[in-house]
Formats: C-alpha cells, structure tokens, sequence
C-alpha cells in the first residue's frame, strides 16, 4: 500500500504535489461544505485523480499538517496492492429511514471476505445510530464499521457526501475493504467528564429527546447554559454533551450530542438514539482531558495493528467532534499533536471535524455512533 497526503487550496491549487498524477486507487477528502458546494472541486479532483474512487463529505474544519482549516481541502491518497475496495451509496431523506439506508449499504457491500467498511455519511438528517445498525445488520457483527457524520461548521445548515460524484445532502457513502492482506485498526476514547446528577430519559422518539425527569428536555439545557447562550442553540450545547447509558449495562456508555432543537416543543434532536428509560448525565470537557482521550484513540488503534516492517507505509482517518474543536478554540492544534504522537513510522493522516464518530465500542466491541469523541481508523496492507 501506498498512501500519500494531498491539500489543496483554491487560489494555489494543489500544494507540495507533484505534477505528475500518482497512481491511487481510492481518495478520500475533506472540505467546507462552501467548498465542496462548488461544482469546479469535484472536477478538479476527478482529474487529478481520473481512475481514482473519490469519497468526501463536509467537515467542521479539516486537519491540515497539525492544525486545523477551514480553507484547504484535505485529502488522502490510497493505492493498494492486495486488497480490492467498493464503493456503496444511497440517499436518507428523514432521520427514521436512517435503518432502512444502513441495510441497502450494508447489502450492497456483505461478502465472505469483507474486512471492513468506512462509511460517510449526511450530519443532520440522519439517526446516526440507527444508521450503524442497519449496516451491522446486513454485514454482521464481526465486521468494523467506522466512519462520521459530515459537518458544517456550527452552522447547522447543510452537510454534504460525495461518492464518485458531486458531493450532495442527504447522502450515505461507504467504503467496503475486502480479503486478507488489510490490516485495520481502530481507537475511540473521550475525555469529557460527568456532572451534575443522573437523570433518566422519561420520553424519546428515536433520535427525539422529548423528556428528562418528566420535564422538557430543552429546559435542562437552557438551566446550565444561562439565557446568553442558551440564544446560541443548537450550537453552544455541543459543549455539553450527554452521556447516556442503559441501567442493564452501565459499563457501556456511549456519548451523545445535540444536532437541532424545537424550543416550540422544548425537545432536542441528538445524532443517535436516546432510548426511553435509559440513564442521562451531563459532561463538561479541558483541554488535558480532551487530548488525553485523543492520545488513547490512537494507541488503541494502533495496538490493535501491531508492529509493521520498517519502512512499510500505513495510513490513519482521524475523526473529531466539533464540540472538541469549539471547546480547545485556539488550542485545538494541542489534540492534533497528542493523537499524531501515538501514530506508527512512515503513516499519512488525514482527519476531520464531525457532526457524530463511528467505531467500535471500547468496551463492548460493537460498532456504534459516538459523540464527542476522537475515533481513529488506521489502515496497512501486509506484505503478499
């Protein structure tokens, strides 16, 4: 495997490239969703890459050699040697149909050999959980799924999904990795920490937190926001996730994050399920935390890999919360440096700002949507 990483701006065009196109047999990119809007960026890059599979999607701020920008289009080349690769899309157009959307992926990508699926997919009209679900349902449980949401800034307008087309809304793309020779590793960790009591989730409708202890669920919100920035919804709730958890197995908590809110109905629209009866507790984040937890994302995953051959390459998608980014402000570079720290010789990175993560869980091991999170997927090809 051969991975190369690839920014390009729109006034320089590409940037330490060299003229000549490198073979890659897959691409995968991250932009703006002003960016990626512009019909001229997907030409540009199908012909910088004419035989190449292109998948993107629209970030809240792309990594780019450290740091993070909103003005330069990341991207990472692939070209395998021993492992085929498809691609599977399809639409979403309302958050129940987000099962059914994971199923039709899930299908399209199933066979004896598949080692594993990277999925992009729309951030705001979309159960995220549900999404994973339907894809666990059709390629079964001993096959990873990771992957994110797309962004849009904490402007919570538009998220857009390109596969080997012009990227677009209410779009699902996915990434099928086939045979023996990919190795795949992932890490996922948080660093937020709970306050405050636990509370239990009284009335949902999926993704739909309606009630928090018999009351609505905004108020909670707005009680610890303060009237300023509770103006600021939905975006100044992303510094105070939720974690919730089912009473049956508390070990297994995953973290969610809120994606719209319906002040008319006091109910808040998160990226994943928000089970009734299930436990909520509040979470505030540091920056020390915040990038301890990014360290460990990436030590997991590449434990999970192992030791490779001096000299061979690897490649490794780093997908990060928003709500991180918000949080860390000017020190977001600070995550960046401790996640890349714990990354293996010779690896190319390439890694956005998300509307929800997708990976296994720690703990259990089950392919789920997280919120909040660092999550990282790391890819190397044994030798034949």
């Amino acid at each position: 495997m051969h991975a190369s990483q690839l920014y390009w701006k729109e006034l320089d065009g590409w940037l330490n490239d060299p003229e000549q196109p490198a073979s890659a047999g897959l691409v995968l990119y991250f932009g703006s969703r002003q960016m990626l809007a512009q019909e001229a960026l997907y030409t540009v890059l199908r012909t910088r890459f004419p035989t190449a599979k292109l998948v993107g999607c629209s970030t809240g701020g792309q990594m780019e050699s450290g740091d993070v920008s909103d003005h330069v289009l990341t991207a990472l080349a692939l070209d395998f040697d021993h492992t085929p690769v498809k691609l599977a899309s399809t639409s979403v157009t309302d958050p129940e149909h987000s099962f059914a959307a994971g199923a039709t992926i899930g299908r399209e990508l199933a066979a004896e050999d598949l080692a594993g699926v990277f999925v992009l997919s729309d951030g705001l009209h979309i159960n995220g959980s549900a999404l994973v679900e339907g894809i666990v349902s059709a390629v079964g449980v001993r096959v990873p799924v990771s992957g994110g949401l797309a962004g849009d800034g904490a402007d919570f307008a538009e998220t857009l999904v390109g596969c080997n087309d012009q990227p677009k809304s209410h779009s699902v793309a996915a990434i099928g990795f086939y045979g023996t020779s990919i190795q795949l590793g992932h890490g996922s960790a948080g660093g937020w920490d709970v306050f405050g009591p636990k509370r239990k989730i009284t009335a949902s409708r999926g993704n739909v937190l309606l009630e928090v202890d018999d009351k609505p669920a905004l108020d909670l919100y707005k009680l610890y926001l303060g009237d300023e920035e509770s103006q600021k919804l939905p975006g100044s709730a992303l510094l105070f996730p939720m974690r919730i958890s089912d009473p049956r197995h508390p070990d297994r908590a995953v973290v969610r994050t809120v994606l719209a809110v319906d002040t008319a109905a006091g109910s808040m629209t998160f990226a994943g399920d928000m089970p009734k009866g299930w436990t909520a507790q509040l979470m505030r984040g540091s920056v020390g935390r915040l990038c301890a937890g990014a360290a460990e994302a990436t030590h997991r995953a590449a434990l999970a890999i192992g030791d490779a051959p001096v000299g061979d390459e690897s490649a490794a998608i780093f997908v990060s919360c928003i709500g991180r980014r918000l949080l860390m402000g000017q020190r977001i570079d600070e995550e960046i440096e401790a996640a890349t720290a714990e990354l293996p010789a010779n690896c190319r990175t390439v890694g956005f700002y998300s509307y929800g993560e997708i990976a296994p869980h720690d703990g259990s091991g089950a392919c789920q949507l997280h919120n909040q999170t660092m999550t990282v997927t790391l890819l190397r090809e044994r030798a034949a």
